[in-house]
């Protein structure tokens, strides 16, 4: 009992906030800590690692990201540029950024330098007029873009093109282009894209791909519906034969079932390839329109409708040309009416003239006495 006393006598004598001090500023000091981490930006919501700014009108993104972010929903405001500034503090654990809907027209330099890990990028639902080669470090992660409705002319075409080529997406496993006015892709411009999985071409206005533009040799999945392909050409093929786990998607495209398709029908009828191969359809000419292109014979495929349709054309002009001379010819004729009017008196007179002579020398060579007459007057 007495060891007992002595021992809360001790701890009675000593100050009780010297005690807890050290305790306290740790307290705080870690409080500091967590709220700096996980403060919220005005307008957003935030929970765990995951930020989300959405449809809030705003013209920027907010600078005050959490700095252990690790998914950043930024989308359905207004934000025209993305810079260098967008992300001025570094965020070393955000993976994935969601960018669509800003109506984004530029993307500058070094805009994603401090976010060295990010894996996934969407800025799809925006319109890209520029688009900076050097947007992404040298050494970046990046495995997934989503460019989706991000281009609404084929002159921005460019803009992919050069960033595409730019030898900066080593690790870009999936690429989605789905929905842009692309129409068609030069040569090797997924050449640089060494890892690329998975490419998404959906509804792309696309009327054909070139020879090697689809040389991409771990390519496996490959979506080309809804284009304006109408038939597959020779070399297409080729690359395709090439890879034979690649698969591919071509329904809602308008082919056209004469005898160019015929080498597109063969391999058609001899691949494993297209996925969607029983819902592709003929829409044109009128008499196989609809037809299963499986379904299709050799012995129906004919080329005099292209050119029936070169000579409707040719008629049809030369129709418009001679209505236009006729046109032509009645509005000479009716400007010059008074002197053809004219013309046409003094012809009218001149033949009078010459009928009344030639009828009066036939009465004189009908008549023996007028012509003696006729004979002495000349003498």
């Amino acid at each position: 009992m007495r060891l007992l006393s002595t021992s809360c006598g001790c701890n009675r004598g000593e100050p009780r906030g010297r005690l807890h001090k050290p305790g306290m500023m740790l307290s705080l000091f870690l409080l500091v800590i967590v709220m700096s981490c996980h403060g919220c930006p005005d307008k957003c919501l935030c929970s765990s690692q995951t930020v989300k700014c959405q449809n809030q009108h705003l013209d920027e993104i907010p600078h005050s990201i959490p700095t252990n972010t690790k998914f950043l929903f930024v989308t359905g405001n207004n934000i025209s540029r993305i810079s260098v500034a967008s992300f001025p503090a570094r965020l070393g654990q955000l993976t994935d950024l969601y960018l669509s809907g800003n109506e984004v027209e530029y993307v500058e330099a070094m805009v994603f330098d401090n976010l060295p890990n990010l894996v996934r990028l969407d800025l799809s639902n925006n319109r890209i007029q520029t688009f900076s080669e050097r947007a992404l470090p040298h050494d970046n992660k990046l495995q997934l873009l989503n460019l989706s409705r991000s281009f609404y002319n084929h002159s921005s075409m460019d803009v992919v093109v050069n960033f595409l080529r730019s030898g900066n997406l080593l690790h870009l496993t999936a690429l989605d282009l789905s929905n842009n006015d692309l129409v068609i892709f030069p040569d090797g411009v997924f050449t640089s894209l060494s890892s690329l999985v998975s490419l998404d071409l959906q509804n792309s206005s696309i009327i054909t791909i070139h020879n090697g533009t689809l040389n991409v040799p771990p390519l496996r999945d490959l979506d080309l519906r809804d284009n304006s392909l109408r038939d597959l050409p020779t070399s297409m093929l080729a690359d395709f034969n090439l890879k034979p786990g690649l698969h591919i998607q071509l329904a809602g495209n308008p082919w056209r079932c004469d005898c160019f398709i015929d080498d597109t029908l063969v391999w058609l009828k001899n691949t494993t390839q297209v996925v969607d191969v029983e819902n592709l359809t003929c829409a044109a000419p009128e008499a196989l329109r609809h037809q299963p292109l499986l379904q299709v014979e050799q012995t129906q495929l004919k080329c005099f409708s292209d050119m029936e349709g070169v000579l409707e054309t040719s008629y049809v002009f030369l129709g418009l040309v001679l209505a236009l001379i006729g046109v032509i010819f009645l509005l000479v004729l009716y400007l010059n009416r008074k002197g053809i009017k004219r013309w046409m008196y003094n012809i009218r007179d001149a033949c009078r003239d010459h009928m009344e002579g030639y009828h009066y020398r036939y009465e004189i060579n009908s008549d023996p006495r007028l012509a003696n007459l006729s004979i002495n007057s000349d003498v």
